[in-house]
């Protein structure tokens, strides 16, 4: 048996290892007896998406947590922000949501967070898994006086709008803003459509009508289509699409042009910057990140820190650099001034606020950051040997990167959630970018498909 945990927690086929009941079980254990502290009760709590096999996983998680004496909250359908919001505002000592992400639906997998409400650390996550993978598993209780219970929790939406609200200001901010929500049919469909309409915009919602099995299909931050057409058509000043779990966004302007997680992190920082609240003066962001943003941060005078691609490098980076903010192209944003985690709700809160306070439409923020053509060619691989040990691969990213020059750059990684390898180009045109992109892919699928 391999690693259980990715970048961003354990993620697989639901129904089949590592995503199966008897592993949740498991899980649910493990985690409740790493944070468990003696002499009182210990608390987890569980939100999801609306995946058709979240039911399944949460009562096995809970059957875990509960036999071991702990009590497990249950938060039914709440974005992955509002779980880590809860289990540090509650106190609780653990909190795991259950999701896939951007993920079709028969994906599903589990995030685990700190009762402080940051991801786990790597340690954390190897003292989990050697208990879920070894022989020495902990127990139950063996007394039934010392079984945990289950409670529901009351009005965790609610909660966590409030929260968001609180971070952004309470009082009507978005009055007359027209606004097109695209939810993913996933966990925002409650929280962001009610937030952006309580804070005083007109809102349209897209997708929001969960049936287990159209979570993040054709639509979401993947699948910008939709909302670019509604946009457009009924004059919307700006729009936005979550991921099934909520913890990023993509924007579009009123053009109905895509403004990816680059942008969105310019437009922010710039502002941040005339006001002042720039921590150290300093940005943090992958090797995903398009040049265009390296280019931004440093007209503005930013330091630019890049990581290895995943939100769990980047918070690491931005806490020992005393940032205050970072994030991923992939639009998955972290404020630490107001939270924990990337927080799509909030991130798009802060879009428009930067829209509000500048009396600018996004069309013209996003003009802060010049945008290098990208292709990025996602390929299914049976391995993932390592990509400096596979002679042809490494040859065929020299040439591209030798015909590039300075003007553009060559990545080669797998996905750390899925068999997956990413080859991404990018270059000073469309089709030069193009060319060598679909190059390097084709060996790629020769050598490792």
């Amino acid at each position: 048996m391999g690693k259980l945990f990715g970048t961003d927690g354990i993620r697989g086929v639901a129904n089949q290892y590592p995503i199966t009941a008897e592993m949740a079980l498991k899980i649910g254990l493990a985690t409740a007896h790493v944070f468990k502290q003696e002499g009182q009760k210990t608390r987890l709590i569980i939100g999801k998406d609306t995946r058709i096999s979240g039911d399944m996983l949460e009562h096995a998680l809970v059957a875990g947590i509960c036999s071991v004496g702990a009590d497990a909250l249950l938060a039914g359908v709440l974005p992955t922000p509002a779980v880590a919001f809860m289990t540090r505002h509650m106190g609780l000592d653990a909190g795991i949501m259950i999701s896939a992400s951007h993920n079709p639906f028969h994906d599903n997998g589990i995030k685990i967070f700190r009762g402080d409400g940051f991801k786990l650390s790597d340690e954390t996550e190897l003292e989990i898994e050697d208990l879920v993978l070894g022989k020495n598993i902990p127990v139950s209780s063996n007394s039934a006086r010392r079984v945990g219970r289950a409670y529901p929790v009351t009005d965790p939406c609610g909660r966590y709008m409030s929260f968001l609200k609180h971070e952004v200001s309470n009082d009507k901010i978005l009055e007359g803003l027209h606004v097109v929500l695209d939810c993913a049919n996933g966990a925002t469909l409650q929280a962001a459509p009610a937030v952006f309409s309580e804070l005083g915009a007109k809102v349209k919602t897209l997708f929001a009508e969960a049936d287990g099995s159209n979570i993040n299909l054709n639509c979401g931050s993947e699948h910008l289509e939709t909302l670019a057409e509604e946009v457009v058509k009924s004059h919307a000043d700006v729009g936005f699409a979550f991921d099934g779990d909520g913890d990023r966004v993509i924007a579009v302007d009123e053009k109905g042009d895509r403004s990816a997680g680059d942008q969105m992190l310019s437009i922010c920082v710039k502002v941040m910057k005339d006001e002042g609240r720039l921590a150290n003066n300093v940005v943090v962001s992958t090797v995903m990140s398009n040049l265009g943003l390296g280019l931004a941060l440093k007209g503005l005078g930013v330091e630019h820190v890049r990581t290895q691609v995943g939100d769990r490098y980047v918070l690491k980076e931005m806490l020992a650099r005393g940032a205050c903010i970072g994030g991923e192209n992939s639009g998955h944003m972290i404020f630490l001034d107001h939270h924990t985690t990337g927080d799509g709700i909030l991130t798009a809160l802060k879009v428009v606020g930067a829209m509000r306070r500048t009396g600018e439409r996004l069309s013209e923020l996003s003009k802060i950051m010049k945008v290098f053509p990208q292709c990025l060619i996602n390929l299914e691989v049976k391995n993932k040997p390592a990509i400096e040990t596979v002679p042809e691969i490494v040859a065929a990213v020299e040439d591209a990167e030798k015909a590039l020059g300075d003007e553009g750059r060559v990545l080669v990684r797998y996905s750390g959630t899925q068999p997956m390898c990413r080859v991404m180009v990018e270059g000073p045109g469309h089709e030069e970018t193009e060319k060598y992109c679909k190059q390097i892919a084709a060996v790629v699928r020769e050598r490792l498909g």
